[in-house]
């Protein structure tokens, strides 16, 4: 017990082969007969490659002096852009290698709004260098490593080197931010649509900023009108609504208004299932029709109550935005009180009307009391073409 014994038994040179070809073949693997293989150096080769070519791509975007690019897609839309996240997007890359460098360039963009065309082109010089050391035999190791140094040397100028400018002070070098801006938008679109944007686009980050909360640019939203020009672009400090009102007798001009907004149907409702009235006569047919009407009349006469009682005996006047429908007959009870009224608005402007106006999204009419109510110093309809 405890000693193993190994019996040893002797063997030809034939036996040698055979084991040495049994290890061999465990190492083989079947390859698709059609697919192409490449050795270590054509692949290199190749990953380089496909990082210049995708440089030459981008490297005359750069600047404010840079190209610009035509993408024609599948169904034969145009696009003029010289945005690097725009066309590394619309691209349709194939190598591996230059996939991942779109995707670096990209997430650099979702981070800062800026610097994708330099990503790829400093990949792109990176890799045009080290294709020069390893045409002189350098181990592709020592250039990562190398690589690497240089990355910590960088970071650690950059810490000395930035500037710390924070929007949420309370009086933010406004100089500096429309510095940085007009830097990044002159590459982006002309000279001078750059520099009439910028005074915008600073403004805007300044209006909605809140020193005790990061900045929610989902507060900023760009609406595109067919019937102007570029340079007829401005900026609105308030709340644009794509809808205007759908009854005439209804004020085009406010100031010192009260605002409703609510989700409450103002309208004739179908019912949720299969149901049907059933009558014999033409009054009970009429009885029927009134009953549903003084459902709805019922609440349209809540919010008029309400208006009354916030408004009477003040120069104030009042506002209902509505996610949900309005009829004609409700149009009409509301314009006859001097009430503006907006249906079917859309949910993302009814949270912001809740963050720029104050008060409370109202879903019942039980909820209807004078502290829900909002506050909006001016509301007034501006006409575009046939867009209200």
């Amino acid at each position: 017990p405890g000693v193993v014994a190994i019996d040893v038994q002797p063997h030809d040179d034939d036996d040698d082969d055979d084991v040495a070809s049994a290890m061999a073949s465990s190492t083989l693997h079947n390859l698709n007969p059609n697919a192409e293989r490449m050795g270590p150096q054509a692949s290199l080769h190749m990953n380089l490659q496909a990082a210049k070519g995708l440089e030459d791509v981008l490297r005359t975007n750069l600047g404010p002096k840079g190209t610009v690019k035509m993408l024609v897609g599948g169904a034969g839309d145009v696009k003029l852009t010289k945005d690097g996240n725009v066309l590394l997007r619309e691209m349709q890359i194939q190598n591996p290698t230059a996939v991942m460098i779109a995707r670096a360039a990209v997430a650099q963009d979702d981070v800062t709004g800026d610097g994708t065309s330099s990503t790829v082109i400093l990949i792109g010089e990176i890799m045009r260098a080290a294709e020069r050391y390893l045409a002189d035999n350098v181990h592709p190791r020592v250039l990562v490593d190398g690589l690497e140094v240089a990355k910590r040397a960088a970071v650690e100028f950059l810490d000395k080197f930035k500037l710390d400018i924070n929007v949420t002070d309370e009086n933010p070098d406004r100089e500096m931010l429309c510095c940085v801006a007009k830097t990044s938008l002159c590459t982006k679109v002309r000279k001078g649509l750059g520099e009439k944007l910028t005074d915008m686009v600073v403004d805007a980050v300044l209006t909605i900023r809140n020193q005790q909360e990061p900045i929610d640019l989902h507060m900023v939203e760009i609406m595109h009108m067919k019937h102007k020009s570029e340079e007829d672009s401005k900026l609105v400090k308030g709340l644009v609504l794509d809808h205007g009102t759908r009854h005439p007798d209804m004020k085009k001009h406010a100031k010192n208004c009260y605002i409703l907004t609510c989700n409450i149907s103002l309208e004739y409702e179908k019912s949720e299932v299969n149901s049907g009235f059933f009558y014999s006569t033409a009054d009970q047919r009429e009885k029927m029709v009134q009953s549903e009407r003084a459902f709805t009349d019922e609440r349209v006469q809540r919010v008029i109550d309400l208006k009354k009682k916030v408004c009477d005996g003040t120069d104030k006047n009042f506002v209902v935005i509505n996610q949900k429908g309005i009829d004609p007959i409700s149009l009409e009870m509301l314009a006859a009180e001097g009430i503006i009224a907006l249906r079917r608005a859309k949910k993302r402007n009814m949270e912001r009307l809740v963050l720029a106006c104050g008060g409370q999204s109202v879903n019942t009419v039980e909820e209807l009391v004078p502290e829900a109510l909002g506050y909006a110093g001016e509301v007034y309809e501006h006409v575009l073409g046939d867009e209200k």
